[in-house]
Order: C-alpha cells, then structure tokens, then sequence
C-alpha cells in the first residue's frame, strides 16, 4: 500500500434512531443511523407479509406447507 494517501481507520460510535449504540471500525469517529439489528423487523420477528393476491396462500397449497 502506498503511504499516506488512505483514511485513518478508526473505532466508529454508531448510533440508530431506537437508542441503539454499537461500535464498528471506519473512517468516520461516529454515525448515526435510521434502523439497525434491533429495531428492524425482519431481525425483532414482527416482519409481516403483505399478500394481497393470495401469492402466499398459492405458494404454500403448491408444496403442501399448510
């Protein structure tokens, strides 16, 4: 690598819009962020489907899934 032309990398304060804060290594010395692993819904299990064409129904009738 050639000296002196790369960013320093440093420890990141990261902190999401629900009060989160967590540590990560970047550029910048902190971030904040509008959703991360603890607030998102496909991480909390609060994720819905939305099935307005019965696309779901079909899919688990097909293979037998209930």
């Amino acid at each position: 690598m050639r000296k002196e032309i790369h960013p320093d990398y440093m420890e990141c304060q990261v902190t999401c819009a629900c009060g989160n804060t967590f540590k990560v290594k970047s550029d910048k010395a902190e971030m904040s962020i509008d959703i991360c692993s603890e607030c998102h819904p496909f991480f909390t299990g609060s994720e819905k489907i939305v099935d307005a064409t019965g696309r779901v129904d079909k899919f688990k009738k097909k293979y037998n899934l209930g």
